[in-house]
């Protein structure tokens, strides 16, 4: 087989993996709704799993404070193995059910947070490890998994699984159940920010302008959401100390960002619970 035939047939069998999320809706809108109350209420993210799949969790929970603005203390990964798993395997770390339990300890777990349990087989045992233990302190659980029937599933309050089939390479569960976990990751936390009113309309209002890209970026929102010269709009921008979204009740309230800044926090980050931020 040529390598054009090869990347045909991985293609072929990738197609199946959004069908297979699109099934999952549900499951994945009940998990937005659960843990986007718990986070408002002060819980935390924690993803936690083993090899891809925990690796999958982590690249999630990293990427929500810069796109959002989400402190790293608030979402996180936890990967059987530690933190040097990230980037080499760590063999036989996933076949114990008390390092989840040490690791989440040390997080100190309570009933507020939402732990995220991800794992193709849905038989890991840190992972199984993990959701008994958070089910016991009342933490919201959820699995991600890619498996008929697992126990994963039985552990989890809330349970998603896309089931993808066999893999190309058999048991390469990086491969279709990996992309199917990233979609369902995706889609997750995206719901979870867009409930808490982290984004105005489909705009990232709460982005981290940590570079000069992402500066012109925030720029470009205010003009898109206020109407402003660029000028104007960087001038607002850097009166509001780089947040966009202090920035956009600074203007729609007409108020100095003391008082914006206030405003902002009183509703928990959500500007679109502040009254006349639509007008």
């Amino acid at each position: 087989m040529d390598g054009s035939a090869i990347a045909a047939l991985i293609a072929h069998e990738d197609a199946a993996v959004p069908q297979a999320v699109a099934k999952e809706a549900d499951n994945i809108g009940q998990a937005i709704e659960l843990a986007a109350q718990r986070f408002k209420n002060g819980g935390r993210l924690i993803y936690i799993g083993a090899g891809t799949s925990g690796r999958l969790g982590a690249l999630d929970a990293i990427e929500l404070t810069p796109t959002y603005g989400v402190p790293a203390s608030r979402a996180f990964g936890l990967l059987a193995g530690g933190q040097k798993a990230m980037y080499v395997a760590v063999e036989g770390a996933e076949d114990s059910r008390t390092l989840a339990v040490d690791d989440l300890k040390e997080q100190r777990l309570t009933d507020a947070d939402v732990v995220i349990a991800v794992a193709a087989s849905g038989r890991t045992p840190y992972c199984l490890g993990a959701l008994d233990y958070a089910n016991e302190l009342g933490a919201l659980t959820i699995s991600v998994t890619c498996n008929p029937d697992n126990p994963m599933q039985a552990s989890s309050q809330v349970a998603i699984n896309p089931v993808v089939g066999p893999e190309v390479i058999t048991g390469s569960t990086r491969m279709k159940a990996g992309s199917a976990q990233k979609m369902v990751l995706n889609s997750l936390s995206t719901g979870i920010m867009i409930k808490l009113g982290y984004v105005y309309e489909n705009l990232m209002i709460n982005v981290q302008a940590t570079n000069e890209k992402l500066v012109k970026r925030s720029i470009g929102i205010l003009q898109q959401i206020l109407p402003l010269s660029m000028d104007q709009a960087q001038t607002l921008f850097e009166t509001a100390h780089h947040n966009i979204a202090v920035g956009i009740i600074m203007h729609k309230k007409q108020l100095a960002y003391p008082a914006a800044l206030a405003l902002f926090e009183q509703n928990h980050g959500d500007i679109n619970q502040i009254e006349g931020i639509y007008a």
